[in-house]
């Protein structure tokens, strides 16, 4: 009796390790990656610590300047729609932060929001971009928000789209998508690292938009292909071992800059709840609600989050100049703001 039963413990334990054998997914590399996903304003540059990093940089040198960063497992794709309209009237930065898209990944342990905030610093040191606006979403709202404490005399402007931060209540954290609680056991991350994650992406994607029509089998491959690249998934898996230090209303309350707070009425993983929190611990912040919308407005309403950006933007370039250095440059597309910027 005994025999059998180990005999019937032998055949699943091979089934099971066949199954996880069938399943793993090996690196893919860079060159590959480039190939497919880069686009025709990328470039690279190597950062004086050796990390190579991608982003684009478009519209005109004499207009404010705009930083975008991404969120967890996204990468500056994300951000297409609002560079193709902002990148007429300004300067436009887009990254793909360490282990995202396709920047080259650091060991697990430099996988935080305070590396990806002095990785933003050194890019744009790089750019000769000395003071601008960021706006980040989700994971790249952290990261935005700790960069305007870590660096303020570099901020014009915070724009925090969908942005991560606040501790969970016990609610929220039970009402997670699927994929992120499982990231979040250490067991079940050592027994998915080198596994096919396509369907818990496309369950973590279908989370992430209201309109369902925008999780395309384009978009799923992307994401998969993106988290194979050399070190990616220990950086992916790294941030969901690491341990944040929680946002606090007295933390944020030394922001003094204008700040726009861009959220998604139905967004499933960051609650819209946070949107208010944000709002009041910053003075002066200004809100926007998209009902009907999830967790990347910058994405599923574009072309409004866009024109609400275009003119927040606006508003901190009048802000930031003076009266003497507009004047004689007579530039009309500052004029068109000024109504707005002024109260006139």
């Amino acid at each position: 009796m005994l025999r059998r039963l180990l005999v019937v413990l032998l055949t699943i334990v091979t089934i099971l390790a066949a199954g996880w054998l069938a399943l793993r997914r090996g690196d893919i590399p860079y060159d590959t990656l480039e190939m497919a996903y880069a686009l025709p304003d990328s470039q690279f540059m190597t950062l004086d610590d050796g990390l190579k990093v991608h982003y684009t940089d478009t519209g005109p040198r004499d207009r404010s300047i705009v930083v975008l960063v991404h969120g967890y497992s996204a990468s500056l794709h994300t951000w297409n729609d609002w560079r193709e309209t902002l990148d007429d009237d300004f300067r436009v930065i887009t990254l793909d932060l360490p282990g995202h898209g396709l920047s080259r990944a650091e060991g697990a342990e430099r996988a935080t929001i305070e590396r990806f905030a002095e990785v933003v610093a050194q890019a744009t040191d790089r750019l000769e971009a000395e003071r601008f606006t960021i706006a980040g979403n989700s994971m790249g709202g952290n990261t935005a928000w700790m960069f305007a404490l870590t660096y303020p005399e570099r901020v014009d402007g915070l724009a925090l789209v969908d942005a991560s931060g606040w501790p969970k209540t016990t609610e929220e954290d039970e009402s997670s998508p699927l994929i992120f609680k499982l990231l979040g056991n250490p067991v079940a991350r050592a027994v998915l690292k080198d596994l096919d994650m396509s369907s818990l992406v496309r369950s973590g994607l279908e989370d992430s938009y209201t309109d369902q029509s925008f999780v395309t089998d384009e978009l799923v491959e992307r994401y998969v292909a993106l988290s194979r690249g050399p070190g990616h998934r220990e950086t992916l898996l790294g941030i969901m071992a690491t341990e944040r230090t929680p946002v606090t209303a007295e933390k944020l309350s030394a922001i003094q800059v204008p700040t726009l707070v861009m959220w998604g009425r139905d967004d499933n993983l960051v609650p819209v709840a946070h949107a208010q929190l944000f709002t009041d611990a910053i003075e002066g912040a200004e809100q926007v609600i998209y009902d009907g919308v999830g967790h990347l407005p910058q994405e599923e309403v574009a072309a409004q989050s866009a024109e609400d950006m275009r003119a927040f933007l606006g508003r901190v370039e009048w802000e930031a100049m003076s009266v003497e250095e507009i004047e004689p440059a007579g530039d009309p597309r500052l004029l068109e703001d000024r109504p707005e910027a002024s109260g006139n």
